[in-house]
């Protein structure tokens, strides 16, 4: 017999990609998707039971299916399309992963868990260090939103790990997701005609390829291989940075600079609008920025991305067309302007 495995989330593209993608693996022999609502994506050969992680019917499916291998990618910082509400993506969050580990726990057959988790356990703040490891702790921790759910999340599956040692714990911590089909705030936020942005503050983004996160998913939820140990916690995202600006004008979209209060309010005009989730963690990404430590990805993990962080956002910047302006002209603009400036400065 193969593994069996567990996925949750799978009404999410994201979720459906990974369902269709560990199908294929060999060792698999069954892959159960669940939500609590029915994807509109088809899901392969596997089987669909619709199931809210909130309530404690969870533990029956474990059982009754001889689970035997978790990956959690319920954890979500939006709501499933528009009806929502941040409420009920927060239960999810924690309520859910509660509901969830402790059915794991009292489930004999588990022996392996993977949790889609996010860098966002960081935070974005003034004084943070210029690189983050998984064991570098916030300058402060979250006061809310999607981040402080992450942090409630990571904390209950090192307790689950503490009283299930026999059972293999990895956690991801992905940078943001971008690629053609990524359906997320700043995707959402990269598609606006001008970018509203901090005056003063070019912020430092990694990014991980949609790619990139099925594949890594795939080999945490796999055997390990020789040499690699797919548990604990590693950072997920693509070689290199990008500014702000250079992502601005990879795009051909100019850029409006707001003093951080007047985008702080922008966004929850934003938010309550219904137009875009600019929360008030993503209005601190996109001020302060965040760059993590992937050694441990590939080191102890053993898996390398395929792509890079510019390469994953010129997949994404290419899937949404042109911009306002051509990024050549654009940039061409933008390097004169720069070459101006000191000479202008010195004249004064």
């Amino acid at each position: 017999m193969g593994k069996v495995v567990l996925v949750t989330g799978v009404a999410r593209q994201l979720g459906g990609r990974f369902v269709r993608r560990i199908l294929r693996e060999p060792d698999v022999d069954r892959v159960i998707g669940v939500d609590a609502v029915p994807p509109e994506h088809h899901l392969g050969g596997a089987e669909f039971i619709r199931a809210d992680i909130r309530h404690p019917t969870i533990g029956r499916v474990l059982a009754e299916q001889g689970v035997d291998t978790v990956v959690h990618m319920d954890v979500n910082g939006t709501p499933l399309g528009r009806s929502g509400s941040r409420t009920t993506v927060k239960e999810t969050n924690v309520i859910g992963t509660m509901q969830l580990l402790g059915a794991c726990q009292k489930t004999p057959s588990v022996r392996r868990l993977v949790v889609k988790s996010s860098t966002n356990v960081y935070g974005s703040a003034p004084r943070d260090p210029a690189v983050f490891t998984e064991t570098t702790p916030p300058k402060s921790l979250p006061g809310g939103g999607f981040a402080k759910d992450v942090v409630e999340v990571e904390g209950y599956v090192r307790g689950f790990a503490r009283r299930r040692p026999d059972v293999a714990v990895c956690v991801l911590r992905f940078a943001n997701v971008l690629g053609p089909c990524v359906d997320s705030p700043l995707a959402e936020y990269f598609a606006l005609p001008v970018l509203p942005t901090v005056l003063g503050f070019d912020p430092r983004l990694q990014f991980v390829h949609e790619d990139d996160a099925i594949e890594v998913l795939r080999i945490a939820a796999g055997e390990p291989a020789r040499g690699t140990l797919n548990s604990g916690t590693f950072n997920v995202a693509g070689d290199g940075v990008l500014l702000l600006s250079q992502a601005a004008r990879r795009l051909g979209r100019p850029t409006l600079p707001f003093f951080l209060p007047s985008v702080t309010w922008a966004g929850s005009a934003l938010r309550a609008l219904g137009v875009l989730d600019f929360s008030p963690e993503q209005i601190r990404l996109l001020t302060h920025g965040r760059v993590v430590d992937t050694a441990q990805m590939r080191e102890t993990l053993g898996f390398h991305p395929r792509y890079t962080t510019p390469e994953a956002f010129a997949d994404y910047a290419r899937s949404r067309g042109p911009g306002l302006l051509p990024p050549e002209t654009l940039a061409r603009t933008v390097d004169r302007i720069a070459a101006l400036m000191p000479a202008g400065r010195g004249q004064n």
